[in-house]
């Protein structure tokens, strides 16, 4: 069983910047490291999938953070992140970090918040106009 916790938010300025960090812990997963995701979500709207890093070190984004997020990872500390340059309010968000044990490479539909079962408690990023 994988257990998430993220860090890292806060109140910043339109133009700021924050690094999220998500710590796992558990697993025993024959795919580790395994893939892992970036979600975030506001009040009535559906989770967003932003930013995914496969076990090769190979990541993705979403067309909304493309080019002012970046996803990496640390698979000695277990840990993910989410460096966040050029915020914009609309980025104001409850922030998720969200893991799939049984996948080495994430595939097309890593988006897909149903594909994932192991989920952080989130971090709230507020950014301020």
């Amino acid at each position: 069983q994988v257990e998430l916790v993220e860090s890292g938010g806060g109140s910043v300025q339109a133009g700021g910047s924050l690094r999220l960090s998500c710590t796992a812990s558990g697993s025993g997963s024959p795919y580790d490291p395994y893939c892992m995701t970036w979600f975030r979500q506001t009040p009535g709207k559906e989770r967003e999938g932003l930013a995914v890093i496969n076990g090769a070190g190979g990541t993705d984004y979403a067309d909304s953070v493309k080019g002012r997020f970046t996803v990496s990872r640390d698979n000695a500390k277990k840990t993910l992140y989410l460096q966040m340059v050029s915020l914009k309010p609309e980025d104001t968000a409850m922030y998720y970090c969200a893991a799939d044990p049984s996948r080495y490479f994430c595939g097309a539909d890593w988006p897909a918040p149903a594909r994932y079962y192991a989920w952080g408690q989130g971090t709230q990023v507020t950014v301020s106009s």
